[in-house]
C-alpha cells in the first residue's frame, strides 16, 4: 500500500525499541493492531527480525517523530518519496485469466484472418499467447483446428479496441502491401442508404417469375422505305404550297 511504510513489523520493532511512541501510535503507523505491537514489545512477536530506522530509509522525519513523541494523540505521518521509480514496461506476452485462455486460439484465427499485416509479436501481445501456438493456427496444425471458430479478441475481452487500433495502425504503416484491399470489405452503411444507391437500385427490375429471355425484333424493310416516302411526300407538297 502507498499509505504503509517499507517493512512495517521491522519498522515497528525500532520505534519500540528507540522511541517513547505509544502502541497506538507506532500501530496506526505501521498497520499493525496495537495488541500485535504489545507483542513485540513484550517479546513474543517478531522475535529475529532487526529494527528497521525509518528515518534513514527516508520514510519518517525526525521533526515528525519528536512532534509525536511530545503528543500522544498525533498520529505519525508518512514522508512521500523524493525518488520517483519508473514504472516497470510489462515484458512478455500478455497474462489472460484462465477462464479466458480456451477463447485465445479462436482469437487467433481470427486476427490472422483479418489483419494478416500483424506481426506474431503484435498478436502475443494482444491475446497473450506464443509463437508456436500462432504457427500452429496459420498452417492449420493445431491439435484443434477443425473446432475454432474466428471471434473477435475484442468482443472476447481479451484486449481493447483501443489496443488493437493501435496495433494494427502500427503494422499498416511497416507493411502497406499487405493490408487488405478496401474493395474487398462490405460497403458502408452511409454508402449503400445514399441517394445515389437507392436510385440505382430502384432503376433495376426484375421478373422472377418466368426466365429471361432476349427477344429480336423483325423488320419489313419495304414497309419502312413506304413510310419514308410517304412523309417525303407530304413534305414536298406543303413547299409547293408556300
Amino acid at each position: 500500500m502507498a499509505n504503509t511504510p517499507l517493512m512495517p513489523k521491522a519498522t515497528a520493532v525500532w520505534l519500540v525499541d528507540n522511541t517513547a511512541l505509544s502502541f497506538t501510535q507506532i500501530a496506526n503507523f505501521c498497520k499493525l493492531h496495537p495488541l500485535e505491537v504489545k507483542a513485540i514489545a513484550d517479546g513474543e512477536a517478531a522475535q529475529g527480525i532487526k529494527g528497521l530506522d525509518p528515518i534513514l530509509t527516508g520514510q519518517l522525519s525526525r521533526e515528525e517523530l519528536e512532534r509525536a513523541q511530545q503528543n500522544p494523540n498525533h498520529q505519525l505521518s508518512l514522508q512521500g518519496s523524493k525518488v520517483v521509480v519508473p514504472e516497470a514496461k510489462r515484458k512478455g506476452p500478455r497474462y489472460t485469466p484462465v477462464s479466458r485462455r480456451q477463447d485465445r486460439p479462436n482469437a487467433i484465427l481470427w486476427l490472422v484472418r483479418n489483419h494478416p499485416e500483424l506481426k506474431d509479436t503484435q498478436i502475443m501481445r494482444l491475446v497473450g499467447t506464443t509463437k508456436p501456438t500462432i504457427a500452429a493456427i496459420r498452417e492449420r496444425t493445431h491439435w484443434n483446428s477443425a473446432n475454432l471458430t474466428a471471434s473477435d479478441p475484442v468482443t472476447l475481452g481479451l484486449c481493447s479496441q483501443l489496443e488493437l487500433d493501435m496495433e494494427v495502425e502500427k503494422a499498416a504503416k511497416a507493411n502497406p502491401q499487405l493490408v487488405l484491399d478496401p474493395q474487398e470489405h462490405l460497403a458502408s452503411v452511409e454508402d449503400t442508404t445514399s441517394d445515389e444507391a437507392l436510385a440505382a437500385a430502384a432503376s433495376f427490375s426484375f421478373d422472377t417469375s418466368r426466365p429471361a429471355k432476349r427477344e429480336e425484333e423483325e423488320y419489313d424493310a419495304d414497309a419502312v422505305f413506304a413510310k419514308l416516302n410517304s412523309l417525303k411526300s407530304g413534305v414536298d407538297l406543303d413547299e409547293d404550297e408556300d
